[in-house]
């Protein structure tokens, strides 16, 4: 990457050298058919819907009309092999083989499926370690599953908490932990990225911890995948799950994911729910009363899959496919390091005062900023000026710039108003 120069001339430049720079134009972008085009920074909570979206819908509806049933089984588009094609691509942003992965259900449902295999406890070793301030459907998955089985959700639920509550959790907050219920853990289950902070946690590290101490180890991408690199067969991971309607782009209540390691696929000793499509292909139709799983991860699926999800899916694969992982990854570090080359002056200045970003250095597409005072009114007036962000409490506004169709322009014009707007709202101490 060039040196950076502070003048918006400069972030055009970026941007006329970007070789993504025409991907954006495979998005809708808020606004843009009454000339008025949002700036989307709101990736990391729903990805913008790609144009060719409704054309893969329409081919499931045009095959479903014209072929019934008989659109499972029939020529080289049959639905019964949706799954394959989607799992080819998801398996290079997961870091993982094919066969680790199934896309089923959604994110807190393959939570429950999961922890019904890998949460195995024995004597002692019943405690789940998670961070503080997870996603809250983490907790409620997490605190159901164990009333569920009788225990006391507050007797076996270990939250990490950060040194400092000034901070977020961090790796060395995990490892301790880990460390220090050594022989209290069955599970650690941790959010490869924090929704609230945007720490991108190190799951390889995390994971190793993990096994050490004899754990299994499992973590909710949520907010990972799409928007870092993984790789989670390496990492020996054990198993993680995932929306795709964030990062991935592939529209509300999306279709979600998971991975599930080789080592446990033909594992008789794991427990799972089954269900019809989890059953072995060849013998699916026999009906047979006894299950025989399939022998990868999509043993664990349950249901007939929507092949309407899946067409939203495979619409936002197909982009992330011409475009290349790699280059992704590589545009999403130059925007990460132009966002906190601007904000490093604001941060700097007497209105920055009233503001700390709280993502730490790293990779990921989110910036979180906690404000001291006025953070709702700032908030309000960036909403104002066409800027769509997201506002959790307590005083943090999330955004998250994202390669596929934003811009570096687009983060210069952000940090030149939230400079304007600070200014209007700061008053010397």
């Amino acid at each position: 990457m060039k040196q950076f120069q502070k003048t918006k001339s400069f972030a055009e430049g970026l941007d006329s050298e970007d070789p993504l720079r025409l991907f954006r134009e495979e998005f809708l972008i808020p606004g843009i058919e009454i000339d008025s085009p949002k700036t989307y920074f709101l990736g990391n909570s729903l990805g913008l819907q790609p144009k060719a979206t409704q054309q893969y819908i329409n081919k499931v509806l045009n095959q479903w009309a014209s072929n019934g049933v008989e659109s499972f089984f029939d020529g080289e588009a049959s639905w019964i092999h949706q799954h394959s094609l989607l799992v080819d691509q998801m398996s290079i942003l997961a870091g993982a083989k094919s066969q680790e992965i199934s896309i089923m259900n959604q994110l807190t449902v393959n939570i429950h499926l999961m922890l019904g295999s890998f949460y195995r406890p024995s004597g002692k070793r019943k405690k789940i370690l998670i961070e503080s301030k997870a996603f809250p459907s983490d907790y409620y998955a997490l605190s159901s599953f164990i009333s569920f089985l009788g225990e006391d959700p507050a007797s076996i639920l270990i939250e990490v908490e950060p040194l400092s509550q000034q901070q977020p959790v961090n790796d060395e907050d995990v490892i301790n932990a880990i460390n220090d219920n050594s022989e209290e853990i069955a599970l650690v289950f941790i959010g490869g990225v924090n929704y609230y902070s945007g720490h991108v946690f190190d799951i390889k590290r995390i994971a190793s911890a993990a096994k050490q101490v004899g754990a299994l180890v499992g973590f909710d991408l949520a907010h990972a995948i799409g928007n870092i690199s993984l790789q989670l067969h390496d990492w020996d991971v054990d198993f993680a799950c995932w929306c795709s309607y964030k990062y991935l782009n592939a529209g509300p209540g999306a279709v979600g994911g998971v991975y599930i390691h080789e080592r446990y696929h033909t594992d008789d000793s794991i427990k799972r729910f089954a269900g019809w499509w989890g059953y072995k292909m060849e013998g699916r139709f026999q009906m047979h009363h006894s299950f025989q799983a399939e022998g990868d991860a999509t043993g664990w699926q349950l249901s007939t899959p929507s092949l309407i999800l899946y067409a939203c899916l495979e619409a936002s694969l197909s982009i992330f496919e011409k475009a290349g992982w790699g280059m992704v990854v590589e545009k999403q570090k130059a925007m990460r390091e132009w966002m906190r080359f601007l904000l490093s002056d604001i941060l700097k200045s007497e209105a920055g005062s009233m503001l700390t970003c709280i993502t730490p250095e790293g990779a990921g597409c989110q910036i979180s900023l906690l404000f001291s005072r006025a953070g709702k009114e700032v908030f309000d007036e960036l909403i104002k000026a066409g800027f769509m962000l997201d506002w959790r409490e307590h005083n943090v506004i999330r955004l998250a710039p994202v390669p596929l169709y934003n811009t570096f322009t687009e983060i210069w014009n952000f940090c030149e108003t939230l400079q304007l707007v600070l200014n209007r709202h700061y008053v010397k101490p």
